[in-house]
């Protein structure tokens, strides 16, 4: 199951954020801080996929804006993966070449894609299991 998920700039600034479990507003900020840092501080030959206290992170980096998704143990890794390709994909379609800029002045439409997104996700998933 996914968690959060996370749009950051390479300054570490969050751009957008979603959480599919209830995390206070003090947690999420710490929360989101310490995974951005450990994200980031990461090379390109490095593995996208971190082991991160009770959970796992996974993450892309698209030119200047880094997808960061936490889910849980079970979740399928490269499945995530995808995912998140796919989402970028979507964005590219309707902004023709996303950006930080897009993501940061039309939040509304990136976080209706992101539940969109979410939702077949989680249809998938569950077709899966069946």
């Amino acid at each position: 199951m996914i968690k959060f998920f996370l749009m950051v700039n390479k300054q570490g600034q969050t751009r957008l954020s979603r959480y599919y479990e209830h995390v206070e507003i003090n947690k999420r900020t710490l929360l989101e801080a310490d995974v951005i840092k450990t994200c980031l501080s990461r090379s390109k030959e490095q593995c996208s996929f971190i082991e991160y206290k009770d959970f796992k992170l996974i993450y892309r980096q698209y030119a200047a804006l880094f997808i960061v998704v936490g889910i849980n143990e079970t979740e399928n890794e490269m499945a995530v993966y995808e995912f998140i390709h796919n989402f970028v994909e979507v964005l590219d379609m309707y902004f023709s070449r996303v950006s930080e800029l897009d993501v940061s002045f039309s939040v509304l439409c990136a976080c209706s894609h992101s539940t969109v997104q979410s939702i077949s996700y989680d249809y998938l998933s569950s077709c899966k299991d069946s």
